[in-house]
């Protein structure tokens, strides 16, 4: 999103609640852990936008505290009227066609969500949204600011391009934004092929246990 809005970088947020170590660059050098916001200017009908990108969330529960309410009055200075938190949730079972559902901190927002074909489905997700990305619905409600979440359901257990494409094709509607989804396109291209490959893998290794288990019946 950063890269297809140009999104200038406006914010670095350095934190002793991010994990004690140092992230190692392509050429050697070392930098420390940081979250960033970026910042888009419209000049059509898509709203001013704020991204917030990072390394780490908190490592401790006060720490997601501190740091969703730096990232709150952050939002404040800058005018933010709305923030979204993206994710996915995982179903633990492989979702041929992904879906988005959702949470927000008022009904006329759950309402519009639904709108745009973002499902509420009763109870889930199982054990609320931990971390930043629920936190920052429960603060910025004590704050007066609408939010909402989007998470793009999937497996869990790998990256889920097709998931990411489905949710940044509902934020793109919703927002009135032009973004090319190619990268992940391309992406979600090639884990399908490696989960066909599993599949296939899968498929051969029970034919093979179902023919060593025919064989112990004939001995």
């Amino acid at each position: 999103l950063v890269k297809e809005l140009k999104a200038e970088k406006v914010v670095e947020i350095y934190s002793h609640y991010f994990p004690p170590q140092v992230m190692v660059e392509g050429d050697g050098t070392i930098r420390m852990p940081k979250n960033e916001v970026y910042a888009w200017k419209s000049n059509g009908e898509a709203p001013d936008l704020l991204v917030l990108v990072g390394d780490f969330q908190s490592i401790s529960n006060e720490g997601h505290f501190e740091l969703v309410n730096a990232y709150i009055d952050i939002a404040k200075k800058f005018g933010a009227k709305r923030i979204y938190t993206l994710g996915g949730y995982g179903v633990g079972k492989l979702v041929e066609e992904p879906y988005v559902i959702g949470a927000a901190n008022s009904p006329k927002l759950v309402d519009e969500l639904k709108s745009y074909g973002i499902k509420f489905e009763p109870g889930e997700p199982g054990g609320g949204i931990i971390g930043a990305s629920g936190l920052l619905l429960g603060v910025s409600k004590l704050e007066g600011i609408e939010a909402a979440c989007l998470m793009g359901v999937t497996s869990g257990y790998m990256v889920d391009p097709k998931s990411a494409k489905a949710v940044l094709d509902v934020l793109s509607r919703m927002l009135n934004l032009e973004i090319s989804d190619e990268a992940l396109v391309e992406r979600a291209k090639e884990m399908e092929r490696l989960i066909a490959q599993i599949k296939e893998m899968q498929e051969m290794a029970m034919q093979q246990w179902k023919s060593d288990e025919d064989l112990r019946y004939f001995r």
